[in-house]
């Protein structure tokens, strides 16, 4: 069993109460849903950064240089 920790959180009514609903229809606690959108979100920020490390060493392109191009080649 992990531990957990208690922390205040304040939501906005209709969030609360979308909250309230989805742990009664479901059978668990407000705390579920929220300790799960929360894992996903860091996880999605901990595959952003090891992309943007991957990607460190690329030289930086001029954005008005690459929207030009594009206009050339036609693809804008």
């Amino acid at each position: 069993m992990s531990q957990s920790k208690r922390a205040t959180v304040y939501f906005n009514r209709d969030l609360h109460r979308a909250l309230g609903r989805k742990a009664e229809t479901t059978d668990r606690s407000v705390s579920r849903p929220v300790n799960e959108a929360v894992r996903m979100a860091l996880a999605e920020d901990d595959e952003d950064l090891k992309a943007f490390q991957s990607r460190a060493q690329e030289r930086n392109l001029d954005f008005n240089k690459v929207v030009l191009s594009l206009r050339r080649r036609a693809k804008l």
